[in-house]
């Protein structure tokens, strides 16, 4: 295959590429980081990049227009009149056809995600499991020339207790080299429920690490534990890059079940996700990635059936049936995880067609069957899950809000990375806004040059809100284009648009702004929340809430007033309203580091009544009036309240 001469500006990474090749691939290949928030897919425009034509002597090429294959279909719909005309391609879409310099412009270079999924402090006592217990054999002798394994079995069982344990094969693979490599004392990791032997280490080693991670439709966030203090160690998130084969979790169901090779390609894809997730860790750390004892895995139940390579196509049709609903407990090595190569992997049982693991996980964090309050948990994400209750009754239901609140639906939407705006405020005189970006404390216009990228979640929340309060938004959704304010303007398509950011003050160069199509992506997202919240209270019978709890991908960074203004749920005093931060997140981390929770969490994936709102006569109209803000016909008088939180 011929290969050609591929240089990234202004990072100035080159290589040889093989011809046909996109220049994503290119980039992934050389280690340059493009944002690609669809992993590819060809859906979500943020991979721009600006080809440089004409001679490079001192790079000792020549790159011209043939370099790269014509400008797609996909590329004329998704780049504007104006970024076409200044050259831009979208770097999955362009094939390589000859040496060629590539100009990556500073929106679409990719930053690594800030982590804000850590959730509220929790008290659970610490007991993983697994053990590492140290141990000192007697050397074979002629006089006693036992095999390696009996003698090792013999010294536990003498010096801790345990006593009909194995050996997992992977251990005894390396046992005869470690036992003699380190006089005979060595420490053992041992899983005593499975009454198994994973692993085999030289002298005493008593550190222990376990990761947990939260697999969502568009994000997965990754925690490190100590398995012995329960303390996080690091954290990582990242997109899931199924993301290209569908935004939701039916596209990736009809997906998998309409291809031949397709269960194996998104399986393949989320298991890489993992194992990348699992490197970054252990390097951060400093340990290597054989070192993770355990892992512990929640996902919504598509992702739980991708992920554990089950067929999902009955998921996706009535009645709904998973393949597996309990929990399980699978070698690492069977899915294609590196880690610790005799480990477990834990998959917390499901509850219901779309309610998964990920939603006990959040039950066994937030405890609503232990109180006497009703309360109504709202889980935020691209599957909306919702739980409401006490220790009396628990039920549940999921939703299809769509990945707009996590920004992937949103023109200038982007992960949580610096240069993220996060939060923002609009003067409802002047109707100029004030906002923070991710990486600094100083809000603007205090900062005139904010080096703002893109809006995240948190951000969209707030400005969507922002926008309806200031009256820019009207109650139906639609931007008021009769104000008089530079901000509010038509884009290149006559279409109304604010501009939050002006170029001046970006890193990007260009205005960041808030579209019409992004609002009413928000407005179906949060109608679809609301509904979810209104089912589950007249299946209770209940008018009110004692407390809500909003969970999610960037749980406590949600400010709760704004999400009560654009009527995300139903009116509760705000002083009962919490922000949790990722209650999933938090429920793996739980269930990693101790072994109990396990079975509580299988009682509470079998105690929960699930409720499916999509098949009530009346599911329509109730969406309609949820659309609108905060909603067509229920009040909100919360709304307006001051909260001390």
């Amino acid at each position: 295959m011929k290969k050609f001469q591929v240089v990234f500006q202004p990072s100035g990474r080159r290589g040889l590429i093989e011809a046909g090749k996109s220049i994503l691939q290119a980039a992934q290949e050389l280690g340059v980081g493009i944002e690609a928030a669809c992993g590819g897919g060809m859906v979500c425009g943020k991979c721009k990049v600006v080809p440089e034509f004409g001679s490079f002597e001192k790079l000792a090429l020549e790159s011209s227009h043939d370099s790269l294959g014509p400008l797609t279909a996909v590329e004329k719909r998704i780049l504007s009149d104006e970024e076409q005309a200044r050259g831009f391609r979208l770097a999955c879409c362009a094939p390589i056809q000859g040496d060629v310099v590539v100009s990556v412009p500073k929106a679409s270079q990719s930053a690594r995600q800030v982590v804000l999924e850590e959730g509220k402090g929790r008290s659970f006592e610490i007991k993983p499991a697994v053990k590492k217990l140290y141990v000192e054999l007697s050397p074979a002798t002629l006089s006693d020339a036992r095999s390696d394994s009996a003698r090792l079995l013999e010294a536990v069982e003498q010096q801790h207790g345990l006593k009909g344990l194995q050996l997992d094969y992977t251990a005894l693979t390396v046992l005869p080299r470690v036992l003699r490599q380190n006089d005979w004392q060595v420490t053992v990791t041992v899983r005593p429920d499975k009454g198994e032997i994973i692993s085999v280490q030289g002298g005493h080693r008593p550190e222990s690490a376990g990761v947990a991670i939260d697999i969502g439709t568009t994000t997965l966030a990754a925690y490190l534990c100590d398995l012995r203090t329960g303390e996080v160690l690091q954290k990582a998130s990242r997109m899931n890059s199924q993301i290209g084969y569908g935004e939701d979790v039916l596209s990736r169901i009809s997906y998998a079940a309409g291809n031949q090779d397709g269960l194996e390609k998104l399986h393949g894809i989320i298991i890489n996700d993992i194992n990348e997730l699992l490197a970054e860790l252990a390097e951060r750390q400093g340990i290597g990635v054989q070192e993770v004892d355990e892992l512990v895995l929640v996902y919504n139940t598509a992702m739980h059936h991708l992920a554990l390579k089950l067929y999902p196509g009955y998921v996706g049709r009535s009645p709904f049936a998973p393949a597996a609903a309990d929990s399980l407990d699978i070698k690492a090595r069977d899915l294609g995880i590196r880690m610790n190569p005799g480990g477990w992997v834990h998959s917390l049982p499901i509850e219901a067609g779309f309610v998964g693991a990920d939603n006990v996980a959040v039950l066994l964090a937030e405890e609503p069957h232990k109180s006497d309050k009703i309360k109504l948990i709202i889980d935020i994400g691209t599957n909306g899950e919702i739980d409401l209750g006490n220790r009396d009754r628990l039920l549940c239901t999921s939703c299809a809000t769509g990945p707009a609140l996590e920004g992937a639906q949103i023109k200038f939407g982007m992960r949580a990375a610096p240069g993220a705006i996060e939060k923002v405020r609009i003067d409802p005189d002047t109707l100029e806004p004030r906002y923070k970006v991710i990486g600094s404390d100083v809000w603007y216009p205090d900062a005139e040059h904010t080096g703002a990228k893109g809006i995240c979640g948190s951000g969209i929340i707030d400005v969507f809100a922002a926008l309806f309060i200031a009256g820019i938004v009207g109650r139906t959704g639609r931007i008021n284009g009769k104000l008089s304010s530079g901000r509010i303007r038509r884009d290149e398509k006559g279409k109304l648009e604010y501009v939050l950011a002006f170029a001046a003050e970006t890193d990007i160069g260009k205005d960041i702004v808030i579209t019409q199509a992004d609002i009413r992506a928000i407005q179906l997202a949060k109608a679809a929340l609301y509904v979810g919240a209104e089912y589950l209270m007249e299946k209770y019978g209940t008018d009110h809430v004692d407390e809500v709890i909003l969970a999610g991908a960037f749980g406590s960074y949600i400010d709760k007033k704004s999400a009560l203004a654009m009527g995300m749920f139903p009116d509760c005093d705000l002083e009962h309203v919490h922000a949790v931060g990722n209650a999933a997140g938090d429920g793996a981390r739980i269930a990693l580091l101790n072994i109990e929770k396990r079975a509580e969490a299988a009682r509470l994936a079998r105690q929960v009544e699930f409720v499916e709102t999509a098949v009530e006569p009346d599911f329509q109209q109730r969406f309609m009036d949820a659309i609108a803000l905060p909603h067509a016909r229920h009040k909100f008088p919360h709304a307006g309240q001051r909260d001390s939180g």
